[in-house]
């Protein structure tokens, strides 16, 4: 993949991902967020702690398995 077609940069300093340079990785940090907030209401984490915790660990699997696909491989920075 091209480095311009990555949706998710390198971090310029550390290991991981920037904010996203595409609209398709801002769709996805939104439908995560939509996601994650409303598992609050479906599984409340004060009478349904478990699953509230199971589901949001998929939520945040899936954005990271999406940023590994489209971003920039990972690798430790120091800077430019």
């Amino acid at each position: 993949m091209q480095k311009d077609e990555y949706w998710f940069p390198s971090k310029t300093y550390g290991w991981g991902w920037g904010l996203p340079v595409r609209w398709q990785g801002w769709l996805v940090y939104g439908v995560a967020l939509v996601l994650l907030i409303s598992l609050w209401f479906v599984f409340p984490p004060a009478t349904d702690l478990v699953a509230f915790m199971i589901s949001t660990w998929g939520v945040i699997l899936v954005l990271v398995a999406v940023c590994w696909l489209k971003g920039e491989p990972p690798r430790w920075r120091w800077g430019k």
